[in-house]
Formats: structure tokens, sequence, C-alpha cells
């Protein structure tokens, strides 16, 4: 499959959503941190929130705020070159389907996972930015992916390290090897973006086959 999609990248051309959830993470978010830090908690996926006082609406907010300006740029930097690629390859809604739908999966996975863990908190767009790249790598498995903007590798062999570390990161921190990152999140997300990709656009489990040589 031909690369040029990844000339909608820099000009957000016809990809409006992912400028809309670009600016509204950064405006939520930045309020937050220098404005208005009780928001972050209020906003916040707070498991025994969710459980005990059914305040559900924090499997969504709490994708649009972040605990600190460098976990922000990290998920936004990310957003801003994997999402218009994505928004111009499957459509405007169907890119929100799976942005929102791998968020809600990163937090159902990360709610059982802490269901009775007492004071566990999370934020961030993490789970939701996991599901697209993992739904972009259906569709350009050997575009390259550069990890701290040095070392390019192709998008599926980034994609099964992500799963990887993932889960042993998960293991790792239940015995206090890995400190507060939530894998669960990012392992959700990613899950729940490659099943909702596949339901919504079928064909992208084709397109990725032959292009890896099946």
């Amino acid at each position: 499959m031909k690369h040029h999609h990844l000339r909608y990248a820099p000009l957000f051309y016809d990809t409006p959503f992912t400028l809309f959830l670009l600016l509204i993470n950064v405006l939520v978010s930045g309020y937050a941190l220098y404005f208005d830090q009780a928001l972050i908690q209020k906003l916040s996926f707070t498991p025994k929130r969710i459980t005990e006082n059914k305040e559900w609406y924090r499997m969504i907010t709490g994708g649009f705020v972040h605990g600190s300006l460098g976990h922000l740029a990290f998920n936004m930097i990310t957003l801003f070159f994997f999402g218009p690629v994505l928004e111009a390859r499957i459509g405007s809604l169907f890119f929100l389907a799976v942005y929102f739908g791998a968020e809600l999966s990163a937090h159902a996975l990360t709610l059982w996972m802490h269901r009775d863990t007492p004071g566990y908190s999370a934020v961030g767009a993490s789970g939701a930015i996991s599901g697209l790249l993992f739904s972009f790598c259906l569709f350009h498995p050997f575009q390259r992916i550069y990890l701290f903007f040095a070392v390019g590798i192709p998008a599926w062999l980034f994609a099964l390290g992500f799963i990887v570390f993932s889960v042993m990161a998960m293991r790792k921190r239940e015995t206090g090897g890995i400190g507060r990152v939530a894998h669960e999140a990012h392992l959700g997300g990613a899950i729940g973006g490659l099943i909702i990709t596949l339901l919504l656009e079928p064909t992208a489990l084709g397109t990725f086959l032959r292009q890896i040589g099946f």
C-alpha cells in the first residue's frame, strides 16, 4: 500500500477531529496543570469512585487530563504524527470510534485489575493513543516509527514489542519491579484499537496480511 496519506499529517487537511482532540487535550490539561490542579483529581480515572459512587464519566474524562507537561507532550506528539494519517485513511467518524473505543477498553481493563485497589488513580490519553497507533499498524505495518526520535523500526515490530513490554511490566510491577506507568491501560487500549478497527473496516486485516506477504 502506498504511503501518500502521510502528506496530510502536517496540514490536518480533511482531518478535523485529530485537530479537535489535540486542542481539547491541550486546553483541558493545560488549564488543570497551571490554573486548577484540583480539576485533575475531579476528572481522573479512579476505580473506587467509579464502582462505589457510579462516576462513570471518569471512564472518558480521565483521558483529557495529564499528570505533567511532559506526559501531555508525549501523547500529543504521537497523536500529531499518527492521527491525521489514520483519520484520512478510515474517515473521521471511524477515527473517533477507534479513539474513544480504545480509551474505554483501556479503562475497562484497568478498572477490572484495580477495582479493589484503594487510592488508585490514573490520567492521560495513553490508552486512546495506543489504540490509534495499533490501528495505524494495520494499514501501514512497515512505516517507520522512531524511538526517541532516533532509532527507526517498522510499525509492526513496534506494536509487538509494545505488547510484550506492557505484559512484562504489569507482572513486574506487581512484585515492585516497575513503578507507576499504567501499562494495563496501554495494553487495553491497543487491543481495543485493533478490535474496533477490524469491526468497522474488516478489509484492514487483508490489507495488513498482504503487506506482510500472506
